[in-house]
């Protein structure tokens, strides 16, 4: 110690001043522990912790060398990604047009507070499996209890938000990246029981059985059947999928959706710009070019041409009959079209023949899964989002709807007898929630799996807010044909 300069005393004090409020911003003292390391790095110098630079070996300086700055930069990346910001790319259209596939983000963790990670032991840049080794990126032990630091504010109405995908606890994984494991189980199970049930003749009892026998048939056809589904995983918050959305629902709020409009405590919120509904677009006669889907900005993902005259009986039944001299349907696209696309493609009468919108028949189960409603995608609910602290009444009619958050969300033991209602073995009908909830759902709203499909956003699954797109690629076309957008380029997202 006596052999410290002044200067290593100095660079000594700043680095353990500038851990503490670390320390202090993440309110954990357990790393008070790690002071005494510092203190030695600088100061005592016991533990040799750059021994290889006295070997007489050059291949051993060099290698350690690499593996030191590899460690420094594993460490540095590991810390950045969890508390400062991390990259995300967008895979599906979901927020088109207000954020396309192939956009890079950088998403802040600061804008609404960091989570101390749940599985502090994981790869970093590795959300669950590892590329090549295709094995897990984490270790599951330890598993923390979900903080958050303080950040710069809260989830806002409108808001687009990174969070880790709630149905995605449980995995198929050969399914994971179509249909969750929930929504494939209750498929599934439907399959299996063909026969129509007539769900309005029967009590809500009856329905829950109906739906917990659907259930039971299909999770057990997707866990003994490993090789048509895959492996069946459990993932814990942290290292379920990322997924974005427009938060359109907060604490508290009432949620209805009445002909395509979001309405929150009975008023319509102000729609994105940017909003989408899928349309069949039938022709004249001629074929839709390359040159004016690139000007309307569709994708060619999202181009469908209907030829499949296995489509006819459908097509005719919402009125596209329009026949070309040979007796055939006029070509019919499937697309999803902003109000702007719509107004656009409507006004060419030469080429448009007919728009309708896509029938609520393609829309899927709607949230929750086990809960015999009247929903679809444009018309659903009333519903009402949990805040922190709010206590509920449970009935037959809302238990299914809040059930996930009580048992799988907030870790409660819910169970249904004769005689009511048991959480966590005592009787009640009431139940207070310990964390907020949000709800989320795509710009495109025909084409986005969110909050409609698989419910509530709980505080513990956000990550983090995008900030700016700092690259994106279009994936239609080539490196010298326009693939990198430029004009996207640092844009700041809305």
């Amino acid at each position: 110690m006596r052999q410290a300069t002044r200067a290593q005393w100095i660079k000594c004090v700043l680095a353990i001043l500038l851990y503490l409020i670390f320390l202090i911003w993440v309110r954990s003292w357990w790393g008070l522990i790690v002071v005494p390391f510092i203190f030695d790095i600088y100061i005592t110098k016991k533990i040799p912790w750059s021994f290889w630079k006295k070997s007489k070996n050059p291949a051993v300086r060099s290698v350690m060398s690499w593996v030191d700055a590899i460690v420094f930069a594993l460490v540095a990346v590991y810390f950045v990604n969890i508390y400062i910001f991390q990259n995300y790319q967008i895979p599906s259209s979901s927020l088109e047009k207000s954020l396309l596939v192939g956009d890079f983000l950088y998403v802040s963790k600061m804008s609404y507070g960091p989570r101390v990670p749940n599985t502090p032991l994981s790869m970093p840049l590795a959300q669950h499996t590892l590329p090549v080794f295709n094995a897990k990126s984490y270790i599951e032990w330890p598993q923390w209890k979900y903080k958050r630091v303080p950040g710069f504010g809260k989830v806002k109405l409108n808001d687009i938000v990174v969070f880790n995908f709630p149905a995605g606890d449980t995995v198929a994984v050969k399914y994971q990246q179509t249909t969750d494991f929930y929504t494939l189980a209750y498929g599934e199970g439907q399959r299996i029981y063909p026969k129509q049930v007539e769900m309005d003749s029967l009590t809500r009892a009856q329905q829950r059985a109906i739906y917990d026998l659907y259930y039971a048939a299909g999770r057990k056809q997707i866990m003994n059947n490993p090789r048509t589904y895959g492996e069946v995983l459990w993932r814990p918050v942290d290292r379920r999928e990322n997924y974005v959305k427009r938060c359109v629902g907060l604490p508290g709020d009432t949620l209805q959706i009445v002909e395509g409009q979001v309405m929150i405590d009975g008023k319509a919120i102000e729609n994105p710009e940017n909003l989408q509904f899928n349309y069949f677009v039938q022709t004249t006669g001629p074929y839709i070019t390359d040159d004016m889907f690139r000007e309307l900005g569709i994708s060619k993902a999202d181009q469908m041409l209907i030829e499949d005259s296995g489509w006819e009986m459908g097509l005719l039944e919402i009125g596209l009959d329009s026949r070309n001299a040979q007796g055939k349907l006029n070509p019919v696209y499937h697309l999803p079209l902003t109000k702007k696309m719509y107004k656009t493609l409507s006004g060419n009468k030469k080429l448009i023949s007919k728009i309708v919108m896509e029938p609520e028949d393609y829309a899927g189960q709607m949230y929750p899964l086990n809960l015999y409603t009247k929903w679809d995608r444009n018309n659903y609910g009333p519903i009402w989002i949990p805040a922190k602290g709010a206590t509920i009444t449970l009935t037959e009619d809302n238990l299914p709807i809040y059930e996930r958050c009580i048992v799988a969300y907030e870790g409660n033991k819910l169970e249904i007898k004769p005689d009511g209602i048991y959480i966590n073995g005592e009787k009640t009908d009431r139940y207070t929630f310990k964390m907020d909830y949000y709800w989320m759902m795509g710009d495109n709203r025909h084409n986005s799996a969110d909050s409609r499909y698989w419910g509530f956003v709980p505080e513990d699954h956000v990550v983090g807010k995008p900030i700016v797109v700092w690259l994106s690629l279009d994936k239609d076309r080539g490196w010298f044909d326009g693939k990198i957008r430029w004009n996207r380029l640092f844009k700041w997202v809305d």
